[in-house]
This record gives structure tokens, C-alpha cells and sequence, in this order.
């Protein structure tokens, strides 16, 4: 949904000598801070306890066993954190310490904040907000914040990084202003419930078998906009991960969510156990891989939390709160809680399987008032393994998997690695400059739109030139002159949050004369996007000099 919003209809190059021009590009927003990161180290944060539990200190590098897709590698750093400090273990052998910490250095943290104003309902939302206001005092002096809000079309800086709780405590005061859309939410979900009741009556009851793999045409759309939305605030979560990429010390996320399906179409109908055929619906791990794949890269922890407690449709319903705060299922009192119970286990299956697959844990139900402090505890005592990547660049998930060597040992870590070639890096940094803004390392483009022509119902042709130096970008040598090849990326997102994919379309570039200081690059195009006002960002990338030129304006066709 919302994927069809924007398309490169044609694309013409045209190269002259314009003379030295003052080039400007109007930029909306502030500044994103995604960067391209080239991982030569992979770090990996490990949790190791007893059967019972309890923490295990004193191990070795010795103790580990570490395979990648499957073939053990060494560990090439290894640092325990003890109570937030470094631990000199293993520095006399092979294995030395991370070259970032010192044996005794207190070990900083670095929490980001990112809170889903798109799903949650306030009154939730405020008293999670106020217990982490409350727990400010658990940050030591090294710690820091950053806090981020998403409302289902832009993100938002509320703060950068700061070691300041005073300020922390006020910035989370003023989020507590924000709206929120998680009425919304619960609207659309009465509807459908309500428009699926009035098809049924119109056709004699139900007549969607429960083998025959049919899908309601209620059931279908619902559950299609629900994986949408879902979708939507993944890509922003991992944006806001690449806008903070780099703080120091052990970063971590909290993810206030507002609830998020990891069954869109089982949550719509309410059931696990209808039989469907494949409906191109994405659920499940491939609905939450952008998020988990940017943290494990980055080497962020997410601890979700899960800001409505219990499903708000729920009503009455005895349960095991510890199997629940696993996200395994505890027990309706009768088959009319079912339904909404159903619902709370897949709603917690997301939290649960992003902590799983990044080392930390889902704070659930009455777990979510106390976030910080169990965050805080999580993250002080812990090994730090770093291993170099036989891989570079090739898109590629690997399985990262530690096992202990002695036996009655648990261990709680990250289990994959993406690592993202830097075409793949350049398109996630537009997506960032769509909800955020431009990057702060872009150079500007000009942007020119055209007056629009209408093509078909609710949608228009928009003539787009774009201007830049030729300075900025190498032209090599070749036996006819000179040449570059250019990629070309163009996104938008419109008022309701809808984005379009992010196509890479490439530039050739090509000259019988060297540029000269002067040289200004300048192509055209045709966008075809639907009436109304969209943000649409314009990427330019030269491999060969790595140089980004990218701009963001708003537009009303």
C-alpha cells in the first residue's frame, strides 16, 4: 500500500557550460545524522547465567565458542563489563581488549529513545513516559540520552545526546504534549470488526471455510493496511538507529510500542488456526527484519517495550503473567476472551522476538513501568566479544552463533549480522532523509519541478530537473574522454505516511572534454506521482568518489 506513489517515467542527461552559478536546493527539516558505516570489527554483547539465572563472571575468551555460517573463527577482542567497568580478561594471550575501553574505565551507555505515537494510545504512552521520567536517577554520570517520536509520517529529534537528566526529565515532560494516533488504530480496527459483521449477515454467515485457504475481502484490506503500518514504523525505528549510529560506549534501544502485530492477517482475523493461502501479506520475521538487521549492524540491544500493558480490547482475563512476559500463552478464563487474548500474544510476539534476536529482553505488561531500572541492570554485567568479518559488503545475513564450552551454561546474545554493501547503505540513508531530513554530509542539489499534467485518475506527470557541480563527482578518463557513472534515487512519502520503493537508476555520464571548474551537471525527468502533497527526496551517488548529493522539497501537484 502506498508503494505506486511515485515512478521515473524518463530521464534525459544534459550537459553544458553554464558558468560559475550559486546552486540552491530547498531543504525541509532538521538534519538526519545516517552515515555509512563500514564495519571492520563486529562486536557482540553476551549474557552469560546458570541454570538458575544468576550472572557468571570471571570467563575467559577461552570459554566461548564463537561459529559464523557455521565455521568457528577466533575471538579476536574480548572485554568483561562488571558492574559497568571494564575487566582486564584475556589481554596476555591472542585476544586482546577492545581498543575503545581500558581495564577499570567505568563502561557508558548510550540510550535511545523512540516513541511510537503512531500506534499508542496516550494515556499509556504518558505513564510509560512518566516512570522513565521517575528512574532518571539509576544513569550514572557517564550515561546519556537521545529521544526520538514517530506519528506515522516524520520522525523527530525531542534530543540529541545528553548526559543531562534535568533535561532528559523535561524532554520527556514535553513528549507527554505530543498526540497520539493510537484511536486511530482502534478505530479502523472496530471498523473492519463491524464491516466484516454486516458482509457476513448480507451473505448468510460465514462463509469463509476454515480449509479451503479463502480470505474475506475485509480480512484481506485490513490486514494489508495493518502490515503496512506496521512496516512504516520498522522502517522509522531502523532510520532513527542509523541517525544515532555511532554514540560510544554499550548502545541500546527502548522501543515504546504501541503495539505492533507480528501476524498482521492472524491478529485481523483473530485467529491462529484458519488455514490461508499465501496472500503476499509480510508478517513475522521478514515484517521486522530492517529492524533487527540495522541494530545487530550497528551493535544496538533492543528492549521493547510494551506501552499498552495489556490489550485494551482484552477485558477480563486471567492469566500466568510469567509465561506471558515471555510471550508464551497463558490461559483465557472462558472462549469469549479468546479472541483478544489471541490478539495479546501476537502483539507481544513482536517484542518478543526483536529482544530475541538482538541480545535483550521484552519488558511486557507490568514489566513496562519499570523499563529503565531493568535495562539499566541487563546491560551492567555482561562480555564483550568482537571478531573480524570474513565478509564486506555483500547484502548478506550471516548467523553469528556463541556456545559455551561448559556445560549448564546459558547464553543470551545477537544471532545475525547483515552486512550492507554501500549501495544498499545510500538508499536506507534516503529513506532516513525522508522521515528525518537531509544528511548533514550531503552536498545540496537543485531541484526544479514543473507544472504538473494530468495522467489518469488522481495522478499527475511532474517534469523534475536537477542541477549540480561537476566538481562534486569524479569523471575518470577513458579512451573516448571522460565518463562517470552516477546512481539516481528518488523517494516520496505523502501526508498519511505512505512511501514509495526506492529505485536505483544510474547516470552515464560522458564527455570528450575534462570538466572544467565551471561545469554544471544538469538532467531532467518525469515523476509520475498521485494529487497532493508529498515529500520527495532527490539522492545522487558517485561510487567512484563516494560523494552524496541529495535534497528534500515538498510538493503540492
Amino acid at each position: 500500500m502506498g508503494r505506486d506513489l511515485i515512478r521515473i517515467l524518463s530521464l534525459s542527461l544534459l550537459l553544458s557550460l553554464l558558468g560559475a552559478m550559486l546552486l540552491s536546493a530547498e531543504q525541509d527539516g532538521p538534519g538526519v545524522f545516517a552515515e555509512i558505516i563500514d564495519v571492520r570489527v563486529v562486536n557482540i554483547e553476551a549474557v552469560v547465567t546458570d541454570k538458575d539465572g544468576v550472572r557468571i563472571s570471571g570467563l575467559g575468551p577461552e570459554d566461548f565458542e564463537l561459529k559464523v555460517d557455521g565455521e568457528e573463527i577466533p575471538v579476536t577482542y574480548f572485554t568483561e563489563v562488571l558492574g559497568g567497568t571494564a575487566v582486564a580478561r584475556g589481554q596476555a594471550g591472542a585476544t586482546s581488549g577492545l581498543p575503545s575501553l581500558q581495564p577499570g574505565e567505568p563502561v557508558e551507555t548510550s540510550y535511545l529513545v523512540f516513541i511510537d505515537d503512531f500506534f499508542s494510545i496516550q494515556r499509556d504512552r504518558d505513564r510509560v513516559l512518566e516512570a522513565l521520567a521517575e528512574d532518571l536517577p539509576l544513569m550514572t554520570p557517564g550515561d546519556r540520552f537521545a529521544i526520538v517520536a514517530y506519528d506515522g509520517r516524520r520522525l523527530e529529534m525531542l534530543s540529541s545526546w545528553t548526559q543531562s537528566a534535568p533535561e532528559v526529565e523535561r524532554v520527556l515532560k514535553e513528549a507527554k504534549r505530543r498526540p497520539t494516533r493510537g484511536l486511530q488504530r482502534v478505530l479502523e480496527q472496530r471498523t473492519f470488526r463491524r464491516n466484516l459483521a454486516d458482509t457476513r449477515a448480507l451473505t448468510g454467515g460465514d462463509r469463509f471455510g476454515t480449509i479451503d485457504g479463502n480470505l474475506g475481502v475485509e480480512e484481506e484490506r485490513y490486514a494489508q493496511e495493518l502490515s503496512s503500518q506496521v512496516e512504516r514504523v520498522v522502517s522509522a525505528a531502523a532510520a532513527t538507529l542509523r541517525g544515532f549510529a555511532s554514540p560510544p560506549g554499550r548502545k541500546v534501544m527502548l522501543l515504546l510500542s504501541g503495539g505492533w502485530p507480528y501476524l498482521p492477517l492472524e491478529f485481523a482475523i483473530g485467529s491462529r488456526d484458519r488455514i490461508f493461502f499465501e496472500r503476499g501479506i509480510a508478517a513475522g520475521p521478514e515484517l521486522f527484519q530492517p529492524l533487527t538487521d540495522t541494530a545487530n549492524r550497528l551493535g544496538y540491544t533492543l528492549y521493547p517495550v510494551d506501552v499498552p500493558g495489556l490489550d485494551n480490547e482484552i477485558g477480563d482475563i486471567e492469566f500466568n503473567r510469567s509465561s506471558s512476559t515471555t510471550g508464551r500463552a497463558g490461559t483465557a478464563t472462558n472462549a469469549g476472551d479468546a479472541l483478544g487474548f489471541t490478539r495479546e500474544q501476537i502483539l507481544h510476539s513482536s517484542l518478543t522476538h526483536l529482544a530475541r534476536e538482538t541480545g535483550g529482553q521484552a519488558l511486557l505488561n507490568s514489566r513496562r513501568l519499570d523499563s529503565l531500572p531493568k535495562v539499566a541492570e541487563d546491560t551492567r554485567s555482561y562480555y564483550w566479544l568482537g571478531f573480524s568479518p570474513p565478509w564486506q559488503g555483500d547484502d548478506q545475513v550471516h548467523d553469528v552463533r556463541i556456545r559455551m564450552r561448559q556445560k549448564g551454561l546459558k547464553i543470551r546474545s545477537r544471532e545475525s549480522f547483515r552486512d550492507l554493501s554501500r549501495s544498499s547503505q545510500i538508499t536506507n540513508m534516503v529513506e532516513s532523509a525522508m522521515l528525518f531530513g537531509n544528511s548533514p554530509s550531503a552536498l545540496p542539489l537543485a531541484l526544479e519541478f514543473g507544472k504538473p499534467k494530468r495522467a489518469g485518475i488522481g495522478k499527475v506527470t511532474l517534469p523534475l530537473n536537477i542541477q549540480f557541480p561537476a566538481k562534486e563527482v569524479i569523471l575518470l578518463p577513458t579512451a573516448d574522454g571522460y565518463s562517470a557513472q552516477l546512481e539516481l534515487r528518488i523517494a516520496a512519502i505523502n501526508k498519511y505516511g505512505e512511501r514509495s520503493d526506492i529505485p536505483v537508476s544510474i547516470i552515464a555520464v560522458e564527455r570528450a572534454d575534462p570538466p572544467d571548474e565551471n561545469l554544471v551537471l544538469s538532467f531532467s525527468t518525469q515523476l509520475k506521482v498521485r494529487k497532493g502533497e508529498h515529500d520527495v527526496v532527490v539522492s545522487i551517488y558517485d561510487p567512484a568518489s563516494g560523494a552524496l548529493l541529495s535534497s528534500r522539497k515538498t510538493i503540492h501537484p
